[in-house]
């Protein structure tokens, strides 16, 4: 018998395409839903579940931004067979966004018994919601402003990959938030470190879906309710991009803050009340 049926297939699929890319943690979300439906948040299957949906919200990703994926793959192209084209900045964020996946790649894989483990409760995911919502607070506050998407250099992409980390150790923590904050922390403005953050999200996020594919279909999750989730967070997230990029370019990332410590608070009581399981 599946552990995840179809309809839950839809509401998981939704909470994810809503919350993917909004700095209040897809995994935080998805946990805290998959409890008060009774999905057992540590199964296997419900982790492997969770990674591929997170594929639609990626490909909402390559859809919404195909014109800048193509550019960047093209100079990427052009600069390995012509050394002229590699002063190229879009040849060079190509490379950029490749070395910031691989800190990622190497914690998450020495990192996995305990990320699916101990450090999945949802108790780490309650506290790092309202801890993460500091660190977001704290870079609003420190926020420069002063540069664009054209002027990302290196250096912010390696950091920026690297506080990726945060949100895999510390689920609730939100991987889009951590991203966002530090891209701001290094004076990016909203709207640049926002597509950074997209950009980041793409090498890790696929890697990370067809990895757990073999855990999602062998251990007890359907087909139809794998297919289900994927494109109900397809469509829900490409919505969701396009909103984010239009209230970013005008608002403070404020209103998240305050957003996820009402969660994390709303979390911790429904755990003290035993509503839902840790």
């Amino acid at each position: 018998m599946s552990v995840i049926g179809v309809g839950q297939a839809v509401i998981l699929g939704v909470v994810e395409g809503v919350t993917e890319f909004l700095p209040v943690s897809s995994t935080g979300h998805l946990k805290m839903a998959e409890g008060l439906m009774n999905i057992p948040v540590d199964d296997n299957a419900v982790v492997g579940f969770t990674a591929v949906i997170q594929t639609g919200a990626i490909a909402a990703v390559f859809v919404y931004f195909f014109t800048d994926i193509k550019r960047f793959v093209s100079a990427w192209f052009r600069g390995v067979t012509d050394k002229r084209e590699r002063d190229n900045h879009d040849y060079k964020f190509t490379w950029w966004v490749i070395y910031a996946t691989i800190p990622i790649v190497v914690v998450g894989l020495a990192a996995k018994p305990l990320i699916d483990g101990p450090l999945g409760s949802l108790w780490v995911v309650a506290l790092s919601l309202i801890g993460g919502s500091v660190v977001m607070w704290c870079a609003e506050q420190m926020a420069r402003f002063k540069r664009g998407e054209d002027q990302v250099t290196f250096k912010d992409a390696m950091i920026v990959g690297c506080s990726q980390i945060l949100a895999l150790l510390f689920p609730g923590f939100s991987r889009s938030g951590a991203t966002i904050s530090t891209a701001l922390i290094r004076d990016l403005d909203r709207v640049a470190a926002t597509r950074l953050s997209f950009f980041l999200g793409l090498p890790a996020l696929t890697g990370a879906g067809l990895y757990e594919l073999k855990d999602a279909t062998s251990g007890g999750v359907g087909v139809p309710a794998l297919a289900v989730g994927t494109l109900v967070s397809f469509v829900i997230a490409y919505a969701s991009i396009a909103w984010l990029l239009k209230f970013v370019a005008k608002h403070s990332f404020n209103s998240f803050v305050i957003y996820r410590i009402v969660i994390g608070f709303v979390l911790i009581g429904l755990l003290m009340t035993n509503t839902i399981d840790s």
